[in-house]
């Protein structure tokens, strides 16, 4: 909206000129979406507890998660207002990567805002029915796809970076819709996974939500790729200030859901966040550089499969089944290992900074 009010004003006077910079615009959408946060966490929680959108928990998670019992959820309203109250301000709202963003928001959002109400509001607590939920995600992932593969001018987005080599590409062809479908749903059910203890899903999200944002801005500035030998990406720039908004809603709800949480994201948020972060290394044909920098979502989903599948197994050839982990998904492993808590969290923390630097690095290297 300020781009749009005030941008054209430039040729009046050169203090509108400043709203052209994706800079100026990056910071100004992060301290907005982190001061709404802030502004916005209190009422929500307030007004989830007065409604009894508490989390109910279940007998299959470690045993001193018991006294989160009736703590407040579905805090993903708080990051989903953020994200679009700071996009609506400071992006430029006719870029089709903006407009593709926001409706994996709002789909993705209403999905996991659904699953959550028949969650906290039904007396069987149980949810969307899980094939119903995976059809939201499929439906999506298959839009956004054509939308990118039959985009005119954008024949270039079925290619794929490699990070450590130079120019070197995987070409997708039509293998790129069920690509990008697979990227959406399996990336938005890992960060769902991730979001298991205080504070580590809003932690690891906002970190490499920071990386992707590096990377799109990196990318949309014509003369710094060319250093850097990399693809210019005319229109990524504005996802740069979209990240920024990202990061400081997240960045906005940790402050609420830091260890003794205030309130849990729910599949409002861990559904939406994943999904967008799919959906912009998808943009920026960076999904191996994510598959770096987002290797904690990898291992989370990785070892709840293992977990699933081994126990099948086991039970398969000797009648009683063995758990591959002592809990799945990860951070539950360590957990019943004895690691505390907020050692686990921190630690995943420094392991995602890690991972962003390694990324990062690959960019000299190409």
């Amino acid at each position: 909206m300020f781009y749009h009010l005030f941008y054209p004003l430039a040729q009046y006077h050169i203090f509108f000129n400043v709203f052209r910079y994706i800079t100026f615009r990056s910071v100004a959408a992060f301290v907005t979406s982190l001061l709404f946060s802030f502004f916005i966490g209190p009422k929500i929680i307030n007004l989830l507890k007065a409604n009894k959108a508490v989390e109910t928990i279940n007998d299959e998670v470690p045993e001193s998660h018991k006294a989160k019992q009736g703590t407040p959820t579905m805090g993903g309203l708080i990051i989903l207002s953020g994200i679009l109250l700071s996009t609506l301000l400071w992006n430029n709202l006719l870029n089709t990567n903006i407009l593709l963003l926001l409706l994996t928001v709002l789909w993705l959002g209403g999905l996991g805002f659904l699953d959550d109400y028949l969650k906290n509001f039904l007396s069987e607590k149980r949810g969307l029915i899980p094939r119903y939920k995976l059809l939201g995600q499929v439906t999506l992932g298959a839009i956004i796809a054509c939308a990118l593969y039959f985009m005119p001018n954008n024949s270039e987005i079925t290619t794929i970076s490699l990070p450590f080599i130079k120019n070197a590409f995987i070409h997708l062809s039509w293998f790129f819709i069920p690509f990008v479908i697979f990227m959406i749903v399996g990336t938005s059910n890992a960060v769902n996974l991730t979001d298991g203890l205080d504070g580590l899903a809003a932690g690891t999200i906002s970190i490499a939500t920071f990386g992707l944002g590096v990377m799109a801005y990196l990318k949309g500035h014509f003369i710094i790729a060319k250093y850097l030998n990399i693809e210019f990406i005319a229109e990524s720039g504005e996802i740069t200030i979209f990240t920024a908004s990202m990061v400081g809603t997240t960045l906005g709800f940790l402050w609420f859901n830091a260890k003794p949480a205030q309130i849990f994201m729910g599949d409002t948020g861990s559904l939406t966040l994943g999904g967008l972060l799919a959906l912009i290394a998808v943009i920026l044909r960076e999904e191996i550089f994510f598959a770096i920098i987002g290797a904690i979502f990898i291992s989370e989903a990785l070892s709840s499969m293992i977990q699933r599948y081994y126990f099948k197994y086991t039970r398969l050839k000797t009648g009683t089944g063995v758990r591959f982990f002592k809990k799945a998904p990860l951070h539950h492993h360590f957990e019943m290992s004895g690691v505390s808590e907020e050692k686990i969290v921190v630690r995943f923390w420094i392991i995602a900074i890690l991972l962003v630097a390694i990324g990062l690095g690959t960019l000299k290297i190409r």
